[in-house]
């Protein structure tokens, strides 16, 4: 959730920075080395999908599934779901993705560690790991049966109505 929060804020925060030069804010130039720091870090820090994809692999998880979401919402390109077999299965998925992220920064000689946000680490049973436009859920078995998110999540989403609260 954070990183999808701190990608909104710095797609938000580019698109505003000719807009405020243009206009002569002079106190708003001072967050654009801020912002270039944050936005270079930010790019070289997060997984991408094959990195992702790797992870999941290595830690063989059960029945990966890639949806691309892009044209759903705004804050993430793809939602992965996996089947941890255990609960400590799932939490250790987890762990491994924050990890890869963690030596991928280090690699490139980040200034500050970005590291994913990572939901429901306590119970197991559901974890998210947000990484920016990866979006990776982690679930047990039943947990998956029971939420189905790929259905959710499915292209057959967008031919949904809106609906209207009166």
């Amino acid at each position: 959730m954070l990183a999808a929060l701190r990608n909104r804020f710095l797609n938000l925060a580019k698109s505003s920075q000719s807009w405020n030069h243009q206009l002569g804010f002079r106190g708003l130039n001072q967050t654009s080395s801020y912002l270039s720091t944050l936005t270079n870090s930010s790019d070289e820090g997060l997984l991408n999908l094959q990195e992702v994809e790797k992870v999941l692999s290595d830690v063989k998880a059960d029945n990966v599934k890639v949806i691309p979401v892009g044209e759903q919402c705004d804050w993430t390109d793809f939602m992965v779901i996996a089947t941890g077999r255990s609960t400590w299965h799932v939490r250790n998925i987890a762990r491994a993705l924050a990890y890869k992220a963690k030596q991928k920064q280090k690699e490139t000689g980040a200034q500050r560690l970005m590291l994913p946000s990572v939901q429901g680490q306590e119970t197991g049973k559901w974890v998210v790991v947000d990484s920016g436009k990866v979006i990776v859920h982690a679930l047990d078995e039943k947990a998956r049966d029971y939420y189905n998110l790929e259905n959710l999540w499915s292209s057959g989403m967008s031919h949904l109505e809106p609906v209207k609260v009166s």
